[in-house]
This record gives structure tokens, sequence and C-alpha cells, in this order.
């Protein structure tokens, strides 16, 4: 009979050692995976950059980039590459603990964190209710919303509208525009 998988602890995983790659912690399964491609980071830029200047303008929340050291109520260690969160006072976070709600997740695919984007951290996003998970998929130039409830994505190709709370103004995101723009071809506006 098989051994059971090691099932990973918060604390272990806190305890690796810094070897450049990321650790995650999803659901008691450990997820090592490397640095991401550079048009990964242009793209993780370039979004913080346009909703970083939305939120200053609307107070929807704050915004930031992995690494982070993110739990939802379980033995975990979640890296989203961008979130957008709030605190309970509404200031900038001083400890991870101080996260009294993710806004919305957003993961932009590389070749090696796919899978889990896909399947184990979107379960646990949505097993936690965080109001949307965006998959940012720039090889199809093309976005994946989830929501807590939804069993299929929406798939966005052309533009993307976020509203952080009903009512609340809404940030409009030109896809075509900017995987041109990150991509680098004549599709771009600007």
């Amino acid at each position: 009979m098989p051994a059971a998988a090691h099932r990973w602890t918060a604390e272990e995983v806190r305890a690796l050692p810094e070897d450049g790659n990321r650790h995650e912690l999803i659901s008691g399964e450990l997820v090592v995976t490397p640095s991401p491609r550079a048009i990964h980071q242009v793209m993780v830029f370039e979004l913080s950059m346009r909703i970083h200047s939305f939120l200053e303008r609307t107070g929807g929340g704050h915004i930031l980039a992995s690494p982070a050291d993110i739990s939802l109520g379980e033995d975990e260690v979640l890296q989203p590459d961008v979130f957008v969160y709030r605190t309970a006072s509404g200031r900038h976070l001083r400890d991870w603990n101080d996260i009294s709600e993710l806004v919305v997740v957003i993961e932009v695919l590389s070749p090696s964190t796919a899978r889990y984007d896909r399947q184990l951290k979107r379960r646990r996003y949505q097993r936690a209710r965080v109001p949307e998970y965006w998959i940012i998929d720039i090889d199809s130039r093309l976005v994946e919303r989830w929501r807590p409830d939804d069993e299929r994505p929406e798939v966005l190709e052309e533009r993307l509208t976020w509203e952080p709370a009903p009512g609340e103004a809404s940030l409009d995101l030109d896809l075509t525009d900017l995987f041109a723009e990150i991509c680098g071809d004549d599709r771009s506006i600007h």
C-alpha cells in the first residue's frame, strides 16, 4: 500500500529556505513554481498600475502583487500574482493578517502554473467566496472571470468591466489594447 502523501503546514512552508521559487500551500499540497516569464511580470505591473490608479480615485481598496503570505482561514500560504484587498481600518496593511477582505484575485498564467491557477487555486478562492478571480491568459489574449458560484468562467476578450461593490464606480479595461501593448504588436491604440 503506498504511503500517504505528506500534508504540509503553513509553518513548514514558511520555514523553507529562499531558493528563487514561489512556494504556496493549497489544501495541504505544496506547490512550487519557478520565476515567471518576463512578459508575465510586465502584465502584472501594467494591471497593477491601472487598477491602482482606479482605486486611488475611488477608494475601493488597496492593491498588491506577490510575494505575499495570504491565508483564507485555513493552514495555507497563497501567493496571488495581484490582489485587491481591504482592511478593517481602511488603511494599508502592516501584517498579512490585517486583510479583512480579498476583493479580487488575479493570476497571470504561466506554463508552470496553469493547472494550479485554473483548478486548485480557483476552487480555493471560490470556496472562500472571493467575489472575483481573474485568470489572465496572455497567449490566448483573454481573461477568465470566475465568481464564487460559477461552474464555468465568463471569458472576456475585448473588455473587462469590474465593479468592486454594487453602486460604486467601475473600472473598464480595454483588453484588446492591453494585450496589444503587452505583446508589443501594432494593434495597440497608443
